[in-house]
């Protein structure tokens, strides 16, 4: 067995609340870069035509990208909104995934055996509820990684500082901007990504190919990662393009799909796949491999404070 072993007693939801949220964090500190870099190539040429758009491309490529950013921003713009990206995940990530199991158990009414329709009906539940807590974060994240710090034009100067310019010049509802296309995202990132982990996860133990240990975690997360991936990226677009627009540049979110096909056409829902699998891909192998482990180790530490001798 590799890493801290399986306990006796299943973890509690408290557990997997915080678990999942220190697990997300920890994911995000090393996959951020890639993120940032997924941004500003879905945003790029969003105010052009395709024949405009191709001619003035600034990033090309995962590595241009970064490459570009920190030869015109410096190292540090590829962490911009990290605090807001952690503050994310702590109230997003401890939701959507940290009481999946738990609204499982709900629609199953407390039954181990969970169809495919009961995950899907939770990971849908867990997700959509997550963007109501924490639409801000990502709003406030999605706008720093998108501002260039080049020329000295930033539009907002710290964290706090964008939550109360949003707040003061669109409205407390600015900071819920895109909660539309978010929630159908998320309700559908979730499905794919905890759906998916979860179903690969059973399979591999049914059929005896794996242990539950981290091979078998690893392996089932890269497949979430890779799934998530093909199916959210369109949406994923749309969010980002959305919720960074300046106030009246689109009328919704599905004023923003039409407007991304009419004038750069299907291929733009795509922008930035690579770095969309790259980050999702490292992000769920870290974070579940992460997730399972501090679950181990909280119940671990738990136990042994209960029963000391």
């Amino acid at each position: 067995m590799v890493g801290f072993k399986a306990t006796d007693v299943p973890p509690t939801a408290t557990v997997k609340f915080v678990g999942a949220g220190t697990a997300a964090c920890i994911a995000d500190l090393i996959t951020f870069p890639l993120d940032t870099a997924k941004v500003r190539l879905q945003i790029q040429g969003e105010s052009q035509g395709p024949v405009r758009a191709m001619a003035s491309t600034k990033y090309r490529g995962v590595l241009g990208t970064i490459l570009t950013m920190v030869r015109t921003e410096g190292p540090r713009s590829l962490y911009n909104g990290l605090v807001a990206g952690l503050q994310r995940q702590m109230s997003f990530a401890s939701v959507r995934i940290g009481l999946y199991d738990s609204v499982k158990q709900f629609y199953t009414k407390g039954s181990e055996h969970a169809g495919i329709g009961s995950r899907l009906l939770a990971g849908s539940t867990t997700g959509a509820l997550a963007v109501a807590v924490a639409q801000p974060t990502d709003v406030v994240k999605v706008r720093f990684q998108a501002q260039a710090q080049a020329g000295g034009g930033r539009r907002y100067q710290s964290t706090v500082n964008a939550y109360k310019t949003i707040a003061r010049e669109e409205g407390i509802r600015g900071l819920w901007k895109g909660t539309s296309p978010n929630v159908a995202r998320n309700a559908i990132v979730n499905c794919a990504e905890l759906v998916t982990y979860d179903l690969i996860k059973d399979t591999l133990l049914k059929a005896n190919l794996m242990t539950d240990d981290l091979p078998c975690h690893f392996t089932s997360a890269f497949g979430a990662g890779f799934c998530t991936t093909i199916i959210a990226s369109p949406v994923d677009v749309v969010k980002t393009r959305y919720m960074n627009s300046a106030l009246g540049q689109y009328s919704s979110a599905g004023h923003c799909a039409l407007t991304m096909l009419q004038k750069e056409g299907p291929r733009a829902f795509y922008k930035g796949f690579m770095p969309s699998f790259l980050r999702l891909g490292s992000w769920n192998v870290v974070m579940f491999v992460t997730y399972e482990q501090l679950k181990r180790a909280l119940m671990a530490a738990y136990t042994s404070h209960e029963a000391p001798f």
